[in-house]
């Protein structure tokens, strides 16, 4: 027996253990109730009417499905499961079916919800699977509308209105739930078989098998209403997971795109699009549905925010994922010098890679160089389970992390990697910005206000928008963004207000106020309390907890009692924001003796406002500081002395790099930087070298490497 179109139906309803009509499906509740009937388009002939109670794994039954359905946890637990309950349909439909003289028929629901939010999700999680006819269906709201358009429209549509509008007088009160309803839906189809209609069921609805891969290009147009954005996903999940977290909705070829973060890792968060806003609307009533343990959020999400995840421009990566239903692996730490025939080895023949070298594409640098990263395509999944299984095996000195990745993550790390600049020149000087001097708060002043449960994609823009009104209030430099110990959003962010009475009442005016579909937190707190956790600690119901520093004397981030010397030129103040280098002690008679500071800034509006706050690891400054070395005590003598020369150099530039392996020394750095020109001397003041170290380093001097 097949889906396709045929010349009879199957008339279906159900119920589940929770949410009733319009929200069926959106609590995860088990099916516990499934009735159907045979009906034969032709002769205008029916089966039995068939009734069949289903035992859910979780008995309790809302009080919704109690009132309206009349079962009770006894009468379920005597049942049969859902797997054998639709063995005994296919069985009672087939005989059905010889009957009536047919063997092919396609299943009639009242609306989507039943076959897409019930029955795909539920037996995907209970891991069977759902046989040819339940990926094929007529949706009776539609095929009405279609056949009397002056009724209702879809969304409002439902068995009694249905009824009502045709004049049916049928008692739902006399029949058992579930038997009025196929009873009814089967007099509509023949009245809609009358000879006034003469209505033809010919387009049935589908529902994808499994999830199409494919490459996305920047230049196509995707529609705003068919995105959503899901947060929470295990950091290990697949394309493949999401579309089985999404099962019996339709998504686009190509529509999964994980999201990466600044290190190229996975960051829990997932774009979809889906074929059509219908579907979208769907998969929003899968907000906080599980995958296993963990509850996955679904928002609403832009086209824009699609294209800048998943799409490309790169012809080279096109023709890579040109080769439709490959599984790709990721691998990641392979040696720079690593070639295609290093790679097939590695692999064996065990796991043989799709058009041999055509089926690998190595992830580099806009100059050529190796990045150690790159794409394998696999035809089939057992190869690439078995490419897996070599996760952490060794090529060369190096082991190789493999993982599942997908024509999304292709297309952002080839994108991120292509649009990093090489070293670059520098900028043209920008007109300075020098702002009157400023102090962060230290008394017990409540002139503070703490913001918590910020949307980790939010901004200072974002946060200036949610104050309204009050951010003429706010003191220039006021807002300190606070970042967790990985240099991401923490979700929490100072402001300094003007006075106590304008942080009390922002406090009250914005608190549990919504940005971006979330609600923020406001509290009035003290430079003090403030201070504290910029420094790493926390500030809870049971008061102040100390920062998790071992070094005490540390002065706060971003606010080093040594700033008067550290006079940025303009060319490097383009690049960094400046901050003072760190003192190794610091006392309150340095501090109160602390010239005035005299910074740059570049010359954005919003820029006045920034001040990230680092409040973890050890020293906690800001990311945006210069350097992160200690200055010796007799460097910052000597720097207190001399106001008017500047510590750093006034031509060159600053390179800060990253990823360094742990054993790094200064050799493998200069052999790295090869072919350019550094300027060590001008920091001999500042750093303290080895004599091993400064033997190394030769003029001519152009820039500073740290």
């Amino acid at each position: 027996m097949t889906a396709s179109h045929s010349d009879s139906l199957v008339v279906l309803f159900g119920a589940t253990a929770g949410a009733y009509g319009a929200k069926l499906g959106s609590d995860e509740r088990e099916l516990v109730l499934l009735v159907w009937q045979v009906v034969d388009l032709p002769s205008k002939k029916v089966g039995t009417l068939h009734k069949s109670l289903v035992k859910a794994d979780n008995l309790d039954l809302s009080d919704q499905c109690r009132e309206v359905s009349g079962l009770t946890p006894e009468g379920l637990g005597k049942a049969e499961p859902l797997d054998r309950v639709l063995q005994q349909f296919s069985q009672l439909v087939s005989s059905d079916l010889k009957v009536l003289g047919r063997s092919s028929y396609t299943l009639c629901s009242d609306g989507q919800l039943l076959i897409r939010q019930v029955l795909h999700p539920e037996t995907s999680k209970k891991n069977f699977l759902l046989s040819d006819c339940f990926y094929s269906f007529y949706d009776l709201r539609k095929e009405f509308h279609t056949c009397y358009p002056s009724s209702a429209a879809v969304k409002d549509q439902t068995i009694k209105t249905m009824a009502e509008y045709l004049g049916l007088g049928t008692d739902e009160a006399e029949e058992d739930f579930g038997v009025w309803q196929v009873k009814t839906m089967v007099a509509i189809i023949f009245s809609m078989l009358s000879e006034g209609c003469n209505h033809v069921f010919t387009e049935p609805e589908t529902v994808k098998y499994k999830y199409e891969t494919g490459p996305c290009s920047k230049s196509e147009t995707v529609d705003s209403e068919t995105v959503i954005r899901a947060r929470g996903l295990p950091w290990q999940s697949s394309d493949q997971d999401i579309a089985r977290f999404f099962k019996g909705l339709n998504i686009a070829k190509g529509g999964v795109a994980l999201c990466l973060n600044s290190q190229g890792r996975r960051n829990g968060e997932a774009l979809v699009r889906f074929v059509n806003s219908e579907q979208r609307d769907l998969a929003l009533e899968r907000h906080k549905h599980h995958m296993g343990s963990r509850y996955i959020e679904v928002y609403k999400a832009t086209g824009e925010e699609f294209l800048k995840i998943a799409g490309g421009t790169s012809n080279e990566v096109a023709q890579f994922l040109s080769k439709e239903n490959q599984v790709i692996i990721r691998m990641r730490g392979l040696p720079f010098t690593a070639t295609q025939e290093d790679v097939l080895g590695f692999l064996g023949p065990e796991c043989p890679v799709t058009g041999g070298k055509e089926g690998l594409l190595f992830v580099k640098y806009p100059d050529g160089r190796p990045t150690g990263d790159a794409f394998v395509l696999f035809s089939c999944e057992e190869y690439a389970q078995n490419a897996l299984k070599k996760h952490k095996e060794i090529l060369g000195k190096r082991y190789i992390e493999l993982f599942r990745s997908t024509a999304a993550e292709v297309q952002q790390v080839l994108n991120r990697y292509m649009s990093t600049p090489l070293i670059p020149t520098l900028p043209t000087p920008i007109i300075p910005v020098i702002p009157p001097p400023y102090t962060i708060a230290t008394g017990s002043i409540r002139d503070c206000v703490r913001l918590r449960g910020l949307p980790y994609t939010a901004g200072i823009d974002d946060i200036l928008e949610f104050m309204g009104d009050a951010t003429g209030d706010i003191k220039p430099h006021g807002v300190h963004m606070v970042l967790n110990q990985q240099g991401r959003p923490s979700g929490d962010a100072f402001i300094q207000m003007k006075s106590a009475d304008k942080a009390f009442m922002v406090a009250q005016k914005c608190h549990k106020k919504m940005m971006k579909d979330r609600y923020v937190e406001v509290f009035q707190c003290s430079g003090e309390e403030m201070n504290f956790v910029l420094m790493g600690g926390t500030l809870n119901r049971s008061g102040l907890s100390p920062p998790p520093c071992k070094l005490p004397c540390l002065s706060p981030p971003a606010y080093a009692a040594f700033q008067t010397a550290a006079v940025i030129p303009a060319e490097a103040a383009a690049l960094y924001q400046p901050q003072a280098l760190l003192p190794t002690t610091r006392t309150p008679q340095a501090s109160a003796a602390a010239p005035p500071t005299v910074t740059y800034y570049p010359a954005q509006a919003a820029q006045l406002y920034m001040n990230y706050t680092a409040y973890y690891p050890s020293p906690p400054v800001s990311p945006t500081t210069v350097g992160y070395i200690a200055a010796p005590p007799g460097a910052v003598a000597a720097a207190a002395t001399a106001t008017h020369t500047p510590i750093l150099p006034q031509p060159g530039a600053l390179v800060r790099m990253q990823g360094l392996p742990y054993n790094t020394g200064m050799k493998e750095i200069l052999s790295f930087f090869q072919g350019y020109q550094y300027a060590p001397d001008d920091y001999n003041g500042l750093i303290q070298l080895s004599d091993q170290a400064r033997s190394v380093l030769q003029a001519p001097k152009e820039w500073v490497c740290l």
